[in-house]
């Protein structure tokens, strides 16, 4: 039996720079689920339905994948996630944690492609959201605390 107060709701961020998966999940099955893509312009979101998104999940922590190189570099997009992650941080008022996305892009991507045939990979940022969210509720001690 789950206590109540143990119970952690996360919405997870797969960010870039022409749009963003969104993902929920929730630490009682330890599910994660892509729910939404959103549109960015150079890596700015809109801000205001970001906060509209929170407000209906109303997740208790926000995860940001950190996109890492396979020789634990960061690059210029890590940078970026990185500040988007300290704008959801300021804006947003929640725990934010960053998690190390590598290949989770790419696994969503080839994925639903084993699914669906003729997918536009472009629609999977959710998707892959969504394979950072459950890298984060298999074991949340990997991420890391912004």
């Amino acid at each position: 039996m789950h206590n109540k107060s143990n119970i952690e709701t996360v919405l997870a961020f797969d960010f870039g720079l022409k749009q963003i998966g969104i993902a929920f999940g929730q630490t009682i099955t330890k599910q994660s689920t892509g729910i939404k893509i959103i549109k960015a312009k150079n890596g700015i979101p809109n801000w205001d339905e970001i906060k509209t998104i929170v407000e209906e999940w109303n997740p208790n922590t926000l995860i940001v994948g950190l996109p890492v190189n396979m020789d634990d570099s960061e690059s210029e997009m890590s940078c970026l996630a990185r500040a988007f992650a300290k704008g959801l941080k300021n804006r947003i008022h929640k725990s934010v944690k960053l998690m190390d996305e590598r290949l989770s892009s790419r696994e969503a991507k080839n994925k639903v492609k084993e699914v669906f045939k003729n997918f536009d990979a472009t629609k999977a940022d959710h998707i892959a959201a969504a394979f950072i969210l459950q890298s984060y509720l298999n074991d949340p001690k990997l991420a890391e605390n912004f």
